[in-house]
């Protein structure tokens, strides 16, 4: 992808930066080239060869950072045995419709998961695979997100311990560990790019620890720290998740985490509900990121995460809009809405504002990922830009156009990815995605049949 267009976006009537200063700028321009912020200011003159950009009706954000999803359950929204399932109940429910994907599954649910993000303003997102049937791999995936231009961090799930070894999954869908352990380099050798700008990064993340052993949560830190590459799990998402700990482990997860090197800067756990407060202290000192998912932790019953606690004692909190069999949208601006009206449900209404869920939303899930080129509008950083069209119905009346949060679209007029338009006037460019839409309910429908 060509990350030489040029746009001079004019007039914007608030660009909310997140940058150090956390700047709110009026009536102020952004001018892109190569693929980075690399001007800002008011009455930028358009140079020979940019596209000019109004933005007089529109509040700018960074666009907004996802970091944790299961792109492949966009397939299995709703479906009717899990709609009221706890999470274990839950999973045994999608397992054996799960087991029927192949390569095209996770093809087109990825695409049609990744354009749903885009219009609600991400332009870099995560994503948890951790099954890989009939021939399924990651690689299908990227492909996904390379045809559309999303900033994409997937990571290696995997799932080694089945029903007739005690664990959840069925046997059809777990792994040999020594495959699992190939695979991950196959994939962080072929496709990983540490470089700034990298518009493609590769994770280690074993499922979780009730479906994977303690031999492979160790071995598999040890290898992305081999390779340089960060490590993803679900920790503590309900009461069920902590009793399987205490009974299996002798611990709570937090301490599980630990003895297996599963803490420090380049891991974030998914969820973390019920960590409690040695849990935080400990991930706090060991910036240890947390991808909250409130939405799917609602669907789910798993109880609402402590976040207002995680980021006064400075752990590192994203958001994530987790997979779509558990939310079931894959809306990430209505997720920071969503975080932010928890927190007030839980701590009161000043516990979180609506600029600081932004924060979390952007500037939050750029740490966790490990991306400080991202997160932000400021020159030099990526040019990843959500433009959000604040003239509509949503907004009107509104006295802090601003607070979008609170009143204000839920779907951008207009969105950059390293400098490329992928949305505009609200339509994806990069992609025919009503064929996608078309081809992924056929195949729903199949796997329904």
């Amino acid at each position: 992808m060509s990350a030489n267009s040029r746009y001079l976006i004019k007039t914007a009537q608030t660009i909310l930066t997140m940058d150090d200063a956390r700047r709110e700028l009026a009536g102020q321009d952004i001018r892109i080239q190569d693929g980075v912020v690399s001007e800002i200011g008011p009455d930028l003159v358009a140079a020979d060869g940019e596209e000019v950009v109004f933005a007089q009706d529109c509040v700018i954000t960074p666009g907004l950072v996802n970091t944790h999803h299961h792109l492949y359950q966009t397939l299995t929204r709703a479906v009717p045995g899990g709609q009221d399932a706890l999470l274990f109940g839950w999973l045994k429910t999608l397992y054996p419709i799960w087991s029927r994907f192949g390569p095209e599954e996770m093809y087109v649910s990825a695409q049609v998961g990744l354009a749903e993000l885009a219009l609600s303003g991400c332009t870099l997102t995560s994503d948890h695979l951790y099954l890989y049937p009939n021939g399924a791999r990651l690689d299908d995936t990227i492909a996904a997100a390379q045809s559309l231009g999303m900033r994409f961090h997937p990571t290696r799930g995997a799932m080694s311990i089945g029903e007739s070894d005690g664990g959840l999954p069925p046997d059809a869908l777990v792994e040999r560990e020594d495959a699992i352990l190939k695979d991950a380099i196959r994939l962080i050798d072929t496709h990983h790019d540490a470089t700034e700008g990298s518009m493609l990064r590769v994770g280690v993340a074993p499922c979780s620890p009730f479906s994977v052993s303690r031999e492979l949560m160790r071995d598999a830190a040890l290898l992305a720290r081999d390779k340089g590459v960060m490590l993803h799990t679900h920790l503590a998402e309900n009461e069920e998740d902590i009793a399987y700990s205490l009974e299996n482990f002798g611990c709570r997860p937090g301490q599980y985490a630990e003895e297996l090197g599963w803490v420090g800067e380049d891991v974030w756990h998914a969820h973390c509900v019920k960590l409690d407060a040695s849990e935080i202290a400990l991930f706090a000192r060991t910036k240890t990121g947390v991808a909250h998912c409130p939405c799917s932790n609602c669907r789910l019953g798993s109880g609402i995460a402590p976040v207002r606690a995680m980021r006064d004692a400075g752990v590192p909190v994203g958001l994530g809009v987790d997979g779509s069999a558990s939310n079931d949208a894959g809306n990430l601006v209505l997720e920071a809405r969503q975080a932010m009206l928890l927190q007030r449900v839980a701590n009161g209404a000043d516990a979180m504002s609506a600029r600081e869920a932004l924060e979390i939303a952007t500037r939050g899930g750029a740490e966790v990922l490990g991306r400080p080129d991202c997160g932000q509008i400021a020159v030099g950083k990526r040019a990843d830009l959500a433009l959000w069209d604040v003239s509509g119905i949503e907004s009107a009346g509104s006295w802090d156009p601003a607070a979008i949060l609170l009143a204000g679209p839920t779907t951008v007029r207009d969105l950059f990815v390293e400098g490329r338009q992928i949305v505009r006037d609200g339509q994806i460019t990069t992609i025919d995605l009503q064929s996608a839409i078309q081809r992924q309910n056929q195949l729903a429908r199949a796997l329904a049949s």
